[in-house]
């Protein structure tokens, strides 16, 4: 346990301008990088087995730690030298920064699953991790991303995802549509989740042994050439003249509906 007082101190490096986006982006996934916030979520990405480069800890929550892996430095800090060297208020008390594992192949990801889930164009972090905890609790068995979406494992993702982005496995798939390709030669049916009033109702779907479910950004929806790259437009019926729902809530119900038929576990 080390003790930091100056929250310039160079051994908090890892932890400066948490946040910023602009420079996390630029910082963590060159560096081999992410930060985990949260003991729960700590405890989550050592359970899945993320190896640490330290740990910053509110000095009055080191109890709390004190059965942490003594394979990387703890450092503790009071509130205010914790707000001043991240730029926010800490209000988790603890922190931790991990080594990235390499990123996984499209294929590797896919090859055991029977539900896949694809997003396009997702850049919002929030909806990121939102989508993961949902794919985790709802039975998705990998997640694909186009080029442009944001990264699962920016804080903000893994805090909101409650870690489940260290449960799920997930690939980039490029080129972007025409990877989509890869799923249709490992047999899976493209389902493209879209409000068109002539998409087939997903619970009316029949095609459901393996099936790649692809969803877009909240706003612009669907790309017209990942549409015209899946199989079949399906839809969430909506009432009340409700045209769409956000992302992340409309994967949960499209997850669920996909996988209601399974046996509980």
């Amino acid at each position: 346990m080390h003790l930091i007082t100056d929250p310039a101190d160079d051994r908090l490096g890892d932890y400066r301008a948490l946040t910023d986006l602009e420079l996390r982006t630029k910082w963590e996934p060159p560096n081999g990088l992410f930060i985990a916030e949260g003991e729960l979520v700590l405890r989550r990405a050592l359970r899945a087995g993320y190896r640490p480069r330290s740990y910053l800890i509110d000095e009055k929550r080191t109890d709390q730690i004190a059965d942490l892996p003594d394979d990387a430095p703890i450092y503790a800090a009071t509130p205010a030298v914790l707000e001043k060297a991240t730029g926010f208020h800490v209000h988790r008390g603890v922190l931790a920064s991990f080594h990235r594992a390499p990123l996984r192949e499209a294929e590797e990801v896919i090859a055991t699953a029977r539900r896949v889930a694809v997003l396009e164009d997702v850049n919002n972090h929030t909806n990121i991790g939102a989508v993961f905890r949902g794919a985790a609790a709802l039975g998705i068995d990998a997640v694909l991303l186009s080029p442009t979406c944001a990264d699962p494992l920016y804080r903000r993702s893994v805090r909101v995802s409650m870690g489940e982005v260290f449960a799920v496995p997930y690939a980039r798939l490029e080129p972007w549509p025409d990877g989509l390709q890869l799923l249709r030669d490992a047999g899976f049916t493209v389902l493209a989740l879209t409000p068109d009033p002539a998409a087939v109702p997903l619970q009316k779907v029949t095609e459901r042994a393996k099936t790649a479910l692809l969803l877009g950004a909240e706003g612009p929806g669907l790309s017209r050439n990942a549409l015209a790259a899946s199989d079949i437009p399906v839809k969430i019926p909506m009432r009340r003249g409700v045209d769409s729902l956000n992302v992340a809530a409309a994967a949960a119900v499209a997850f669920w509906e996909l996988g209601r038929d399974d046996p509980e576990t």
